[in-house]
């Protein structure tokens, strides 16, 4: 829980860094948006360590749904062993809540393939967030999501509690799609 309200509170700064500058949400019908998150983990007195990388495409059908893909590397170290890396490409839907012209929270699905050099695999789940604008196009983004692990449809309900937790910090940003005012009603 320390570490969630220490990536809250650099948000907040950041955004107060920039607290010159008027954020408005600029999600509107079709603008893109791509995003970077990473995060490192080793816990104290452990032999492995994790290094986690996203990298994702969404584009905007109305300013609340979005459709997008996600690229994720996650790597592991493990001391006097062989490290170990698996990647992730997951399509997925969200849909944007526009609550305040800074806060825009989502949720969603994805559904996709994780893969190796030795072998693949499919994996489902639900994700959710928040962006913080700090301007017109540029937010930083709080995630988590769930990912469960299948090899068939009907080991999909059989693995649901046997899966990552992921949450992510990351910086996003949009372009294109209609201005305000060309929006329609």
């Amino acid at each position: 829980m320390r570490n969630v309200t220490r990536l809250f509170a650099t948000a907040m700064l950041i955004g107060w860094l920039f607290g010159d500058v008027t954020a408005i949400a600029a999600l509107t019908e079709g603008a893109s948006e791509v995003q970077v998150s990473a995060g490192f983990f080793h816990a104290q007195g452990s032999d492995t360590g994790n290094l986690n990388a996203d990298l994702s495409y969404g584009y905007y059908f109305t300013p609340g749904w979005q459709l997008g893909i996600r690229q994720a590397l996650n790597y592991n170290f493990v001391d006097d062993h062989r490290d170990f890396w698996v990647a992730t490409t997951a399509p997925f839907v969200n849909y944007n809540f526009h609550v305040t012209d800074i806060i825009v929270p989502y949720l969603g699905a994805f559904i996709g393939l994780v893969w190796n050099d030795r072998d693949v695999t499919g994996t489902i789940g639900p994700q959710g967030g928040i962006k913080f604008f700090v301007h017109d196009r540029t937010f930083l983004n709080l995630g988590y999501r769930y990912e469960f692990f299948f090899d068939r449809i009907k080991a999909i309900s059989d693995n649901a509690s046997h899966g990552n937790h992921v949450f992510n910090l990351g910086i996003g940003f949009t372009w294109g799609g209609a201005s305000s005012s060309q929006a329609k009603p």
